[in-house]
């Protein structure tokens, strides 16, 4: 994967640098430049050079002579979705974002990313594993290996297809594997801090240890699931129903083979169904919430997700189920790890 510094170029470099990492930069050639501290200064393609070079400046000129001045970008931390969607349907293909200080912080490409969500991810990855023994022995379950690479890193890396860059990982049982495999995210162009549990602290309590979220919307999901869920589609869905959190769930069909009744008394029928089938939704492990609602988890104690749930309820806020009938794999058993070795070479992810 191409890293977002590939796209800029120093201020001050020449026409003839510049054609050099445009060649390099093949179908993605676009290059930002940006001074010593990587403010942003302007843009500058193959079309700006030919226009330049016309007007009669060299190859040894400065790009500053040739380059847009005005470049469209996207803020870090923007909540406008709607923009980059825009940006995507219109065809810009490549734009900078920018911190606060107007500073190149990454580069969305669209011909590698679908989105660019302003969403924290959090991925729990502190589990003995205990259902995967022998397995999970030597090597955390979220480092097994599903196909050609490890179960978490199908995650995070679907999570990253939808531009989400800001990540936090939640580990305890041999986790120094899983920050010596991952690292610190750069050659996958997001960035990863790391959160220790010094005890277990359930499906959501290690989030109390984070203070520093990048965005107003935090996502927290298991790492041991397989899901080829539409992320952007979920965060419009929350958007739209001014939700508070958001929960993933699996919907399970029961066919009931006989006749039900339904009884006003013990004797007295008031109506039936003829084999009827019901739909329940079962907690499908990842959440969508608003940043405000984390003041409802304890600090560092056991909590899971399903209680910080009831807490909202109880409160009064707004917590919805997003039935989600693509395709969704909790890898926790051995069968189900044989499962997800089938379902690979046949799903798309």
């Amino acid at each position: 994967m191409r890293i977002y510094r590939d796209h800029l170029i120093l201020t001050g470099s020449t026409v003839r640098q510049a054609l050099l990492m445009l060649d390099e930069l093949s179908h993605d050639a676009i290059l930002f430049v940006v001074d010593e501290k990587d403010t942003l200064i302007g843009a500058l393609t193959d079309g700006d050079v030919r226009r330049g070079l016309i007007k009669g400046f060299t190859i040894d000129s400065l790009v500053n002579d040739i380059i847009q001045s005005n470049p469209r970008y996207i803020t870090k931390g923007e909540n406008n979705l709607n923009r980059i969607i825009e940006y995507r349907e219109d065809n810009f293909r490549i734009v900078p974002v920018l911190d606060e200080n107007h500073r190149v912080v990454n580069i969305i490409n669209f011909r590698n990313i679908k989105s660019y969500l302003p969403i924290d991810a959090v991925v729990m990855a502190g589990g003995r594993g205990q259902r995967l023994k022998p397995f999970t022995d030597t090597v955390p379950k979220p480092l097994l290996k599903v196909g050609d690479k490890a179960i978490m890193e199908h995650n995070v890396d679907r999570l990253a297809l939808y531009g989400i860059d800001d990540f936090w990982f939640c580990v305890k049982y041999l986790g120094e594997q899983i920050e010596t495999h991952f690292g610190k995210g750069e050659d996958r162009n997001i960035k990863i801090n790391y959160i220790w549990e010094e005890d277990a602290l359930g499906t959501i309590g290690a989030v109390s240890k984070i203070n520093n979220f990048k965005h107003d919307y935090i996502l927290v999901t298991n790492s041991d699931l397989l899901t080829n869920i539409d992320y952007e589609h979920f965060f419009l869905d929350f958007i739209k129903k001014d939700a508070d959190l958001a929960v993933l769930t699996i919907p399970y069909q029961v066919n009931i083979p006989y006749a039900v009744l339904e009884t006003g008394n013990e004797t007295e029928v008031k109506s039936f169904k003829e084999k009827p089938t019901y739909t329940y939704y079962s907690n499908g492990g990842i959440y969508l919430m608003k940043k405000e609602v984390l003041k409802y988890i304890p600090n560092e104690i056991f909590y899971n997700a399903t209680d910080l749930m009831e807490a909202l309820i109880q409160n009064g806020l707004k917590v919805i189920s997003y039935p989600f009938s693509g395709y969704w794999l909790d890898v926790g058993k051995h069968e189900d790890f044989n499962k997800a070795q089938s379902d690979i070479q046949n799903i798309k992810f």
